[in-house]
């Protein structure tokens, strides 16, 4: 299949690990110019240093996503370097626990702040970039907890709850503009997040929650986010796509 990706200039936050790495790979095998972004600076460069030396074209940058003179920076660097920006994947986010009474006002506005607030400065400041090149594809990370909520994650469900109807949002405000915007919702995912997870407690959990068996590998996100950047899926926007192995299909017992 022709994704039409080849040549586009593409920002990945969270690009230094997990759904995000996978991502900015796919999308630099797809042709792309890949600008890797990440609060922790040296991850960004790894996986740059990944893309060039398999001969595509990659620029690492640090950047914490809650702040809006830095993610305004990204886009003017990314702008500035490769002459404009097609596709963002507003990937970075964080996934503390707490319910409002365990939670403090510091760990609330934190993650409001990196997984909410972050794809509001994300769209923000590459609409305008995308205006000038004729259109663009924002793409966004929500999980299935923002579509149906968890005990002992408050903040993080309310966030991602807010970055669907968000993203939704932006279609509308911006379809007309051709900017097309989408959110991927991936369930338990095989990423240094959840390394920390006992294997055999992740495994029962997994036999109950998902129709289907075994750990979704974040290539298969990456896949997905590619999917939804290229020319194939010119008429999607506004949607939000599960990628979890079958858990939000209904209750198992």
């Amino acid at each position: 299949m022709k994704t039409g990706i080849a040549g586009k200039v593409c920002i990945v936050t969270g690009g230094g690990s997990g759904i995000g790495r996978a991502s900015a790979l796919a999308f630099a095998a797809e042709g792309a110019k890949v600008v890797v972004a990440n609060r922790t600076g040296s991850k960004a460069e790894a996986v740059a240093a990944e893309i060039r030396a398999a001969g595509g074209e990659a620029l690492a940058l640090q950047v914490d996503v809650s702040v809006g003179t830095e993610v305004q920076e990204m886009i003017g660097v990314t702008v500035a370097t490769y002459g404009g920006l097609d596709i963002l994947f507003s990937n970075a986010g964080i996934s503390p626990n707490g319910s409002v009474t365990a939670i403090s006002e510091e760990e609330w506005d934190t993650c409001l702040a990196i997984d909410l607030k972050s794809v509001f400065l994300g769209a923000k400041y590459a609409i305008p970039a995308m205006q000038k090149r004729g259109g663009g594809v924002i793409l966004n990370t929500a999980g299935t907890l923002g579509i149906r909520p968890t005990r002992d994650k408050a903040a993080y469900g309310a966030a991602k709850a807010g970055v669907i109807n968000l993203s939704k949002a932006i279609a509308l405000d911006y379809g007309p503009d051709n900017i097309r915007c989408n959110v991927i919702c991936p369930g338990y995912v095989d990423t240094p997040l959840t390394a920390h997870i006992d294997a055999a407690a992740r495994d029962a959990f997994l036999a109950r929650s998902q129709a289907l068996h075994g750990l979704i590998r974040a290539e298969e996100v990456a896949a997905l986010a590619v999917y939804l950047a290229s020319d194939a899926a010119r008429m999607i926007t506004g949607q939000a796509f599960v990628i979890d192995g079958g858990q939000q299909a209904g209750m198992l017992w």
